[in-house]
């Protein structure tokens, strides 16, 4: 085995790969449950690419066929059910472990220098989910699917002097049919996951070249022993290792309980209107994306021009690329951060869940004026933070972990 490794060693860097990015790879002796995220992610991943592979050998990509490949998916193929489940409720998981991967970067302050990078690759990731969720929903074939691809893709039409032709493009027609349902295919099977990827890669790389940020948020490179390693770390492997592993474990056990016991989730991973088949001529009393899109749904209803409301929700999304810019703080972690600071990230996180419940049922006066003031405060988080993160008093940073 040795010299099987070595001779694979002078051909590829093998042992320095793995010494780079596991044994000699050092973190912060302090990190919490929230650092546990970003292994669930890839963990998620793999079985969104696995399921999704299999679930390929059996699917139709046509309007005529495919509502009935997914029936005979969940009927007749061997353990078919379970793979579709695998895929739906690993999709919605996904956004589960991606958003509170994300509230960790708001709470730490880990998109804040020399981090950047890291986060804007992230962003782009985020981006990516979202639209590789859209072009699989579609998929089914069911009532929700098309309607929902129908709404979402005639947003294109309210920019101005191109926006007709936008939604004929996307669509590859003049309504959402089999051309739109065949670019979807390919690109949520072909496109998504190689891009997917190649983003993981590049966040990877990007976050080992920088290090990882802590709950403290300092910096442990400042404080270095003798040989100049730093005081406050400990090597990924075995440490952490073993500990994502038990996080692992914990996740797969609520994660395939969800698959077995309830993996429509009461409407929220697999909507009821998707279990017919889509019929252009007959609208759903209530058209709703899935509740991962719901918040920026909600934000476009709550906004009553329609170019305005495209605008804001795309915007929404946008301004998560200028964070770390916009936070001037001299500290990174909440823990350290002002009361403005506090008060505002639990209003704009609280805006947001709020959103995309709002996103999910249908509208009514109260509802609207609910999404409006939400909106605001949502907005409110990011675009004021230039000034009460600047203007706010802060703690003393200690020197090191644990305030040594």
């Amino acid at each position: 085995m040795n010299r099987l490794l070595n001779w694979l060693d002078e051909r590829f860097p093998l042992k320095s790969t793995l010494k780079n990015y596991f044994s000699a790879y050092y973190l912060p002796k302090n990190l919490n449950f929230f650092y546990f995220f970003g292994s669930l992610a890839l963990v998620v991943l793999l079985n969104q690419f696995v399921s999704g592979l299999w679930l390929t050998m059996f699917y139709t990509p046509s309007a005529e066929q495919a509502f009935s490949s997914v029936e005979y998916i969940m009927r007749d193929v061997n353990f078919g059910w379970l793979f579709r489940y695998l895929h739906s409720t690993g999709a919605s998981a996904f956004f589960i472990v991606i958003y509170l991967h994300m509230f960790r970067g708001l709470l730490y302050g880990s998109y804040q220098k020399p981090r950047e990078l890291v986060w804007l690759l992230g962003m782009f990731l985020y981006v990516l989910l979202l639209a590789g969720a859209f072009f699989g929903y579609l998929l089914p074939w069911g009532q929700m699917s098309y309607w929902g691809a129908e709404v979402i893709t005639s947003l294109l039409s309210a920019i101005p002097y191109i926006g007709k032709s936008l939604v004929v493009w996307l669509r590859g027609d003049y309504t959402v049919g089999n051309a739109t349902l065949q670019r979807f295919f390919a690109l949520h099977v072909i496109a998504f996951p190689f891009l997917l990827f190649l983003l993981v890669y590049l966040h990877v790389v990007a976050l080992h070249k920088v290090g990882s940020n802590n709950p403290e948020g300092i910096d442990i490179k400042n404080e270095v022993d003798a040989n100049g390693k730093p005081i406050d770390k400990i090597p990924f492997h075995p440490y952490y290792i073993i500990k994502d592993l038990v996080m692992v474990v914990a996740f797969l056990i609520l994660f395939f309980a969800v698959v077995f016991f309830a993996p429509e989730m009461g409407g929220y991973f697999l909507e009821h209107n998707n279990f017919a088949p889509a019929n252009p001529l007959i609208t759903p009393d209530h058209i709703a994306p899935m509740w991962y899109m719901s918040p920026f749904y909600a934000i476009l209803r709550a906004i009553p021009d329609k170019l305005m409301g495209v605008m804001c929700m795309g915007m929404a999304i946008v301004v998560l690329f200028f964070l770390p810019w916009l936070d001037r703080s001299p500290v990174r972690s909440m823990r350290y951060k002002g009361n403005y600071s506090r008060m505002m990230l639990f209003l704009g996180v609280g805006a947001f869940i709020l959103l995309g419940y709002l996103g999910t049922i249908p509208v009514t006066p109260t509802r609207l004026f609910m999404a409006r003031v939400s909106t605001g405060l949502y907005f409110a988080y990011f675009l004021l933070m230039p000034f009460y993160t600047r203007f706010e008093s802060t703690h003393i940073l200690p020197a090191r972990i644990g305030g040594q």
